[in-house]
């Protein structure tokens, strides 16, 4: 097979394959479609198919918005807020 061609065939997975590359169930990624949730997809015909190029950066942005992985997001790393005194 041409690489061109093999390069063009992999740079784009169905449903099940797009589940299978992130680690999920194809069902969640079909409900996470039908919520308008998760990565980014489209239709080519009848099957709905996902770039892998947006996957990757679908997981990455997902990983920026994780407190647990930014350090900056994380409540736990910021600096105690000092309570203003209350008068009565």
């Amino acid at each position: 097979m041409h690489q061109a061609s093999q390069k063009h065939e992999s740079a784009f997975l169905n449903l099940p394959k797009a589940a299978e590359y992130l680690g999920l169930s194809p069902n969640t990624l079909y409900v996470w479609r039908h919520r308008r949730q998760g990565p980014p997809s489209f239709r080519m015909g009848r099957r709905v198919m996902y770039r892998i190029t947006a996957l990757d950066e679908w997981v990455h942005a997902q990983e920026k918005a994780d407190s647990r992985t930014n350090r900056s997001l994380n409540p736990l790393a910021q600096k105690p807020q000092r309570r203003s005194k209350v008068r009565r």
